[in-house]
């Protein structure tokens, strides 16, 4: 359940750690992902390794399990008390706050703030400096941002760059050096190919069994790679499991066919990062001939965005629009006509002017007979990723951006995925460069993440704002000002009506910083 506590302590950060005064805060339907699943969510679980567990009982924001946490993970802070030891940062700074801790793994993803680690819908954040910089490249996880920037400018950096990590995230197109390969031939199948990726690629461990043997002894996630020589159901159902995060599973038919649909475990390509391959033939090198090195949109590609216009598809089809790519056309979907006629407002001069032909939908009334060879699905359903493949182009590209649950199993026709060398793949937040990326965009006049902001809070909105954002009531994102205690949940087309002098400064009905500067002026009194 969400409630709102108006008598939460202010922690009092340790030698270690950072409190910061949140300044701006986005809701995220995200949010209601964790709301919803809660102890399950694939975020929310226990660290199990990357930082020691004496370090973690030292955070008290450090909130896994069944424990209460504070959502929120769209968020620009300022610093205003560090602790004795904490060398990276100091009070003053204004940042975006990167969220996503990759090297810190739960069991099905990662760490993440606004899920085990405590989010940005409160007026004050604790974070811990051992946490907030990245072991690998020694890189802050708080990002310093310009004055000049409004805060939800910046806060909205945290969405936009979770949709370019999908299309600039690296793919790995080979099997892992080092890793753990699992080889599973059914009868009568040639094992083309594997002596010479062993040989180039040294996996630290190769298991080679029958696929008559009792595959579910294998141990679950006990592979980062997993080829098998065959065409047969039940024998891709029961190796599902023992894929690992960010695992590759190699489907070599040499020519067979499974003739049925095969459950696929679908939602880690999202959280767990897996992917699928496959080849006709019997080699086993070719599959991996075909993996993108990034999942980025082609020369002259057809595009289809399925939930176009919520929050996330509006960024996704901007995005797209203004990468500067040739020839590229976008179908845009979804059910709610009023939200896709905003989303034609919004898009129709930037599609003008870089040359894309685009079209809005709504399937229940038009139905989609077209192939594409590219999807991006905004919603968080299996059926889709199958619906996706029977419709698939060749070289099909599935950016399977909503996170569907992780233990969701889909039934998909591998047939036809490996056919038409289709390539599903998923993301779950954004690294540091994602970030850098979008932030540039912003500060080079390039991209106003301010056009997706469609509604405006205090803190005494916030509940109003989340039921709002599942209720689908609201076109764009909805800014949380958590120093606005009681400032309710307000559209930007309502604006006029309860505060005009903010409404004054709107463009064309758009947010702006001089709204939110006068926002912050009225709604303090």
């Amino acid at each position: 359940e969400l409630r709102l506590n108006t008598e939460k302590k202010v922690y009092t950060p340790g030698q270690y750690q950072i409190l910061a005064k949140v300044e701006a805060a986005g809701l995220c339907f995200s949010d209601l992902k964790l709301l919803k699943q809660f102890s399950q969510h694939a975020r929310k679980g226990k660290i199990i390794s990357g930082i020691s567990q004496e370090v973690l009982d030292e955070i008290p924001s450090y909130v896994p399990g069944e424990t209460p946490t504070v959502p929120g993970h769209e968020a620009v802070v300022r610093i205003v008390e560090v602790g004795a030891k904490v060398s990276r940062y100091k009070v003053g700074e204004r940042c975006l706050v990167q969220t996503d801790y990759r090297e810190l793994p739960t069991a099905n993803s990662n760490g993440s703030f606004g899920y085990n680690f405590e989010g940005a819908l409160q007026e004050y954040v604790l974070m811990d400096e051992r946490v907030i910089i990245d072991p690998k490249t020694d890189e802050r996880f708080l990002i310093s941002v310009d004055e000049k920037l409004s805060a939800s400018a910046v806060c909205l950096v945290e969405p936009w760059a979770c949709v370019e990590d999908s299309y600039v995230n690296p793919e790995r197109q080979t099997i892992k050096a080092g890793g753990r390969l699992l080889i599973v031939v059914e009868k009568n199948h040639q094992a083309g190919g594997v002596e010479d990726l062993i040989a180039e690629h040294k996996p630290a461990k190769v298991t080679t069994v029958n696929a008559d043997d009792n595959l579910e002894s294998l141990p679950d996630e006990g592979f980062d790679d997993i080829i098998y020589f065959g065409a047969k159901k039940e024998s891709v159902e029961l190796l599902n499991d023992k894929l690992a995060p960010k695992g590759i599973f190699n489907v070599v038919a040499g020519g067979e066919k499974f003739n049925a649909d095969v459950s696929v475990g679908i939602g880690r390509l999202h959280y767990g990062l897996t992917r699928w391959i496959g080849t006709l033939s019997h080699d086993a090198g070719e599959s991996y001939n075909h993996i993108p090195k990034t999942g980025e949109i082609r020369s002259g590609e057809k595009i289809i965005v399925i939930g176009a216009a919520g929050p996330m598809g509006q960024m996704h089809v901007i995005r797209d629009i203004c990468a500067g790519i040739e020839g590229i056309s976008m179908v845009c979907t979804d059910f709610d006509d009023s939200r896709l006629e905003m989303l034609a407002k919004k898009s129709a001069s930037l599609a003008k002017e870089h040359n894309v032909g685009i079209k809005m939908l709504n399937p229940q009334k038009s139905p989609v007979t077209e192939k594409f060879s590219y999807y991006a699905l905004m919603v968080p359903v299996g059926k889709l990723v199958a619906d996706a493949i029977k419709n698939s182009a060749e070289d099909c590209r599935i950016n399977v951006f909503a996170g569907i649950p992780a233990t969701t199993k889909q039934e998909i026709d591998l047939d036809t995925y490996i056919a038409n060398r289709c390539y599903m793949f998923g993301t779950s937040g954004s690294v540091i460069r994602d970030m850098k990326i979008v932030l540039g965009k912003i500060e080079n006049g390039e991209l106003d993440t301010n056009c997706s902001v469609d509604a405006v809070s205090g803190m005494a909105g916030a509940i109003d704002g989340l039921h709002a954002v599942e209720n689908r009531t609201c076109s764009g994102k909805i800014i949380v000002y958590p120093e606005l205690r009681n400032l309710e949940l307000t559209l930007l087309s309502e604006l006029d009506k309860r505060l005009p002098s903010v409404a004054a400064k709107l463009d064309n009905g758009g947010w702006t910083k001089e709204a939110e500067n006068e926002l912050l002026n009225v709604a303090r009194r």
